[in-house]
């Protein structure tokens, strides 16, 4: 068992992709039989919300750090039991996961310079105890890593992101962190034209193509084990069929703010989505090893 936390800026499908993770059973290209099963209530409800809203063609309501008096608490706490069928004849690699899936706030304002500013608003430094406190969990010793999901490419989300990387870098060196938390890095909404050719060898052809800044500062990093970074691609709605790769996937503007939503629910095959879990799920007896 693990505890694992999920950041990403706002509009990375963080809430969508654990719904889908709870809701589908899927099997890889390479005939390995992934068996996901929700436990406990907030892991049932999100995936009767996956049934009644991405089916459905909607999208998720945003998390958002205003409104929040409990801190942490007022987050749910996903819990599942993965299950790995390599082969008929031998025992399935199974690992249960703690996920929790922080605001998109959380992400961009962990590089906020003003987190000092004696002249914050009560509003804006209730938020940044808020974000501490999220961090703070997020970088304890029962923590074993941390799913990041990115979806933006251009020069200016490049440059957000190796900022919020390089703060995220420090304090992980500030509580001792550098040697036993992994980083699981994922393009998400990878179905996208510009980016499903890419899937195949995401670190080169994703991520140092669109995010070069971002990826120097993960791989070149003095204070951080490299072997504790992996790259992913990621694919939550997946794309419409093998021989026509369109995104299953349409973006509207809704209640929320635009937002992306299943297009044929009959085509819906998730990309991916697990194997970054299963490589964060390794980490356990190595840790243990280090401490």
């Amino acid at each position: 068992m693990g505890n694992i936390c999920i950041i990403g800026p706002r509009n990375s499908g963080k809430t969508t992709y654990l719904a889908a993770l709870a809701y589908k059973m899927r099997a890889s290209k390479n005939s390995k039989k992934f068996n996901i099963q929700p436990l406990g209530d907030d892991s049932k409800d999100i995936a009767e919300k996956a049934e009644n809203i991405i089916c459905q063609g909607a999208s998720f309501e945003p998390n958002k750090i205003g409104g929040m008096t409990k801190g942490v608490d007022d987050l749910p706490l996903y819990s599942f039991n993965v299950e790995i069928h390599n082969s008929w004849f031998t025992k399935p690699d199974s690992f249960q996961l703690n996920v929790r899936d922080y605001p998109g706030e959380i992400f961009e304002k962990i590089a906020d310079p003003n987190q000092s500013d004696p002249n914050q608003s009560d509003r804006d430094r209730s938020d940044q105890k808020i974000c501490k406190e999220f961090i703070d969990e997020c970088l304890m010793k029962d923590v074993i890593g941390c799913l990041i999901l990115l979806t933006a490419w251009d020069r200016a989300a490049d440059a957000l992101y190796n900022k919020v990387m390089n703060r995220f870098i420090d304090l992980m060196d500030d509580r001792d962190r550098t040697k036993d938390f992994r980083l699981a890095v994922a393009m998400s909404k990878s179905e996208r034209g510009e980016l499903w050719s890419g899937r195949l060898d995401p670190e080169t052809d994703l991520f140092r193509l669109h995010l070069p800044n971002t990826t120097d500062t993960l791989r070149n990093s003095r204070i951080l084990s490299q072997s504790l970074v992996r790259f992913y691609a990621i694919s939550t709605f997946g794309v419409l069929d093998r021989n026509d790769p369109r995104p299953n996937r349409i973006d509207e503007r809704g209640k929320y703010g635009k937002a992306s939503v299943l297009r044929h629910t009959k085509s819906w095959k998730p990309y991916n989505l697990i194997e970054p879990l299963h490589w964060l799920s390794q980490t356990t007896k190595s840790n243990e090893k280090v401490k």
